[in-house]
């Protein structure tokens, strides 16, 4: 019999870049096939709609989006189509040929005003318009699919692509000082967690019938919420650099995209129902900077 074939979309992002080391490892029980852009343009129905017709993939983990925060305030239409419109083409597709989608959504769907972490049920007030395009992605994937599983995530970092902490590297090896916003507050997320925690979900919907799980929303980050600010120093510490890092607040540090204040999530859901426990983000740091040293 032939093995349940994987397909990922956005190969070549922080996320998609982990599955594909990944996929070595779950090789005796799935099939991948890694897309991007020029292989599969999610953007375009009708492709969509000719490629799961051609491979009949069992899972979609959909690993593209439009992650540019502050362009999208700009680019409203790339990032609508990218992170709203191709995520409805890609519900429609498992809806059809009966798959499960995994895509993901992000922290940026709240407004920021929240004092505890927020769960999957909290409502979403998205400030920034690449959070309401996430959102609409969210609402997209759910109406079209009813075997689709959300999960938000914040501050993903890894050692492939542009993220915060390779930034802050070279920004530090640059600079004697620099200054990092202390007054918004979230989780990061190694992308090798998130990537061995979508992997759990699809061993455990494996083994079950489809109809027996619960599909809907999750939150996935590491454990703890800090600024970015304590983010910063952490990494300074942790790579033995000697520029000094300074608080400074979200005024002093304009964007086009406004940030929430607190974006926390609570990640007691996917814990009870796949069983994952995500790692605390200092472990998940070190690790990420391990790799990158080597």
């Amino acid at each position: 019999m032939e093995l349940p074939l994987i397909l990922v979309t956005g190969k070549n992002g922080q996320v998609g870049t982990e599955l594909q080391h990944l996929s070595k490892k779950f090789a005796q029980h799935f099939r991948f096939v890694f897309c991007d852009k020029e292989t599969l343009d999610i953007s375009n129905e009708t492709e969509v709609l000719q490629f799961f017709q051609q491979y009949k993939p069992a899972f979609c983990i959909n690993c593209a989006a439009y992650t540019a925060v502050d362009k999208a305030e700009t680019n409203q239409q790339q990032a609508y189509v990218v992170n709203a419109d191709a995520v409805g083409y890609l519900a429609k597709a498992c809806s059809k040929y009966n798959a499960v989608l995994i895509s993901f959504s992000t922290d940026y769907v709240f407004d920021g005003t929240a004092t505890q972490p927020y769960l999957p049920e909290s409502l979403t007030n998205p400030i920034n318009y690449y959070g309401y395009t996430k959102y609409m992605g969210e609402k997209l994937a759910l109406s079209n699919c009813p075997s689709a599983i959300i999960i938000r995530t914040s501050w993903v970092y890894s050692s492939f692509g542009n993220n915060f902490v390779k930034t802050m590297i070279r920004l530090m090896k640059e600079k004697n000082e620099i200054g990092v916003v202390s007054d918004q507050y979230g989780s990061p997320t190694y992308a090798a967690d998130l990537a061995l925690a979508v992997m759990k979900i699809i061993t455990t919907i494996s083994t079950q019938s489809m109809q027996s799980v619960p599909y809907g929303i999750y939150h996935y980050a590491n454990q703890g919420i800090i600024s970015w600010y304590q983010f910063a120093l952490a990494i300074q510490q942790k790579m033995q650099l000697s520029c000094k890092v300074n608080a400074i607040t979200t005024a002093q540090f304009p964007t086009p995209a406004k940030r929430p204040a607190y974006s926390g999530l609570n990640i007691e859901k996917i814990t009870q129902v796949f069983s994952i426990q995500p790692p605390e983000w200092q472990h998940s740091l070190e690790q990420c900077l391990q790799r990158l040293k080597n």
